[in-house]
């Protein structure tokens, strides 16, 4: 496909190549079509809001290649609200300017514009119900959100209540003046440390995955240094530090994969779903007992330090969270296992 859109105020057109014969028009404009699901680019294709070659097509219509499509407009629905919840929140820090928050892994920081069934048990719900009063800036389905980490990903995050510490805080990041550093456990042994600069795209023929493989995503860079290296009974891995300059999506997940080296746990990325234990005989893999297999139910990921300047009292304000439960219980049952 050509790697960028013509784009007015109210048109955007793209141009399929021979790369795309035989895709799905829905899935083709999934993968063009920055942080839209593809249940989101089939309204837009039933409303009639899509085009190709000047003629309204159906979301299965395959493609041929060279086709002009034009995407007219965006899908009409209700926006989305979010609604207060009273659900625990482990509150870090609390002025009346901002708030830092730890994040369990399993909570999805907002739900995406008109998806009703995931505005529930949100952190952006929970952050209604304790503070009333957040920033508008992300509009109403994201009040307070400045940043954001992944539902399986734990760790700090900084909330914003009004518009003007949002503004400052976001500056900041765009900027690179927060300071943020990850724990990641991975499968293997890395280098002793290093830098991995690769632009982030979408995967054309995954959605939900991201990528380095394609030209034209955008410039990402993450640093890391391992902390310790583990030899086990189920294998190596090594505990990184993980510092980012950008902050783009999956974007330590999708790094550390590309080195060959996925967190432990992130099966979209390449890791197994279950670790086996070097005694299980091979081919009885169905039938491991709990001795033999370990599993971890979400990413060995989590955002341990946080550090910004408070955009009012100038202040420079450093946070740091251990580990949570799950993600310790798990380290030390493999630390047990070392051969």
């Amino acid at each position: 496909m050509d790697t960028g859109p013509g784009t007015t105020d109210s048109l955007q057109t793209f141009r399929a190549t021979s790369e795309d014969a035989g895709r799905r028009l829905d899935q083709f404009l999934t993968a063009v079509l920055a942080n839209i699901s593809r249940a989101r680019v089939q309204e837009l294709i039933e409303q009639h809001k899509v085009q190709v070659n000047g003629t309204i097509a159906r979301p299965s219509l395959k493609l041929r290649g060279n086709e002009l499509i034009e995407i007219r407009g965006e899908a009409e629905r209700p926006p989305l609200k979010a609604t207060p919840e009273e659900i625990p929140l482990d509150v870090v820090y609390e002025d009346e300017y901002l708030a830092v928050v730890n994040k369990p892994a399993g909570m999805i920081v907002h739900a995406g514009a008109g998806d009703e069934e995931r505005n529930r048990g949100t952190l952006v719900n929970a952050l209604l119900f304790r503070f009333q009063n957040l920033s508008g800036l992300g509009g109403e389905a994201r009040p307070g959100i400045v940043h954001r980490l992944d539902k399986e990903t734990s760790g700090l995050m900084v909330v914003a209540k009004t518009d003007e510490v949002h503004r400052k805080l976001a500056a900041q990041f765009a900027s690179r003046q927060v300071k943020k550093r990850y724990l990641a456990l991975v499968s293997g042994w890395p280098a002793e440390k290093g830098t991995v600069s690769a632009e982030i795209s979408r995967d054309r023929l995954r959605p939900t995955r991201m990528t380095t493989r394609r030209e034209g995503g955008r410039a990402a860079v993450s640093h890391f240094r391992v902390r310790k290296k583990l030899e086990t009974l189920y294998g190596k891995f090594a505990l990184l530090d993980v510092d980012i300059e950008t902050g783009r999506t999956h974007q330590i997940r999708v790094h550390l994969s590309s080195i060959r080296h996925p967190v432990v746990g992130d099966t979209l990325y390449g890791a197994p779903r279950l670790l086996q234990h070097r005694s299980a005989s091979r081919g009885k893999r169905e039938n491991l007992t709990k001795d033999e297999q370990l599993f971890l139910g979400r990413n060995f990921l989590h955002a341990a330090t946080l550090e910004f300047i408070h955009p009012v009292t100038h202040e420079r304000l450093h946070f740091e969270r251990p580990f949570p439960d799950e993600l310790q219980n798990f380290l030390k049952k493999l630390e047990l296992s070392t051969s």
